[in-house]
């Protein structure tokens, strides 16, 4: 019976998004026109700064994390399993490129941070770019979430 269970779930669950992919900010991307935001991740804003306490300038953090999540998706076929939808209705989604976690990548390189407030599923990355002072880490920052509430 369980198995049957198993099976018919299985069944159900959404055919993946597969295809080529414009970044549209740090964690969303748009694959045959379907937004998909990046399931467990909160990367800076496009319009968001982050502060350079050596050069006492600001950054646009927001541009470098969609940059390096270009870089990493590049020309290749991204396949996106939807896991559920958002409030303004985008896809969420586990993403991956040449069988990479996606959402790992830029929580790993320090472009995206995990977010727990959804998912604990990138904290040991996220640890671990923090202690390499990886993307943002290296910068004085303000969380996206704190940044979209009008934290700056």
């Amino acid at each position: 019976m369980l198995g049957t269970i198993v099976g018919a779930t299985n069944a159900l669950a959404a055919e993946p998004v597969v295809g080529r992919a414009t970044v549209i900010d740090g964690d969303t991307l748009e694959i045959h026109g379907e937004r998909i935001r990046i399931d467990g991740i909160d990367a800076p804003e496009s319009r968001q700064t982050c502060h350079d306490r050596a050069t006492e300038e600001d950054v646009r953090c927001g541009q470098h994390a969609a940059l390096w999540l270009s870089d990493l998706i590049g020309a290749q076929t991204v396949t996106c399993q939807e896991a559920g939808r958002d409030r303004y209705k985008r896809m969420l989604a586990h993403c991956e490129v040449a069988g990479q976690d996606v959402g790992a990548a830029m929580v790993e390189a320090g472009w995206a941070l995990a977010y727990v407030r959804y998912s604990r599923e990138y904290e040991a990355q996220e640890e671990r770019a923090r202690n390499a002072k990886a993307g943002i880490w290296q910068w004085k920052f303000v969380a996206p979430w704190d940044w979209r509430r009008g934290a700056r």
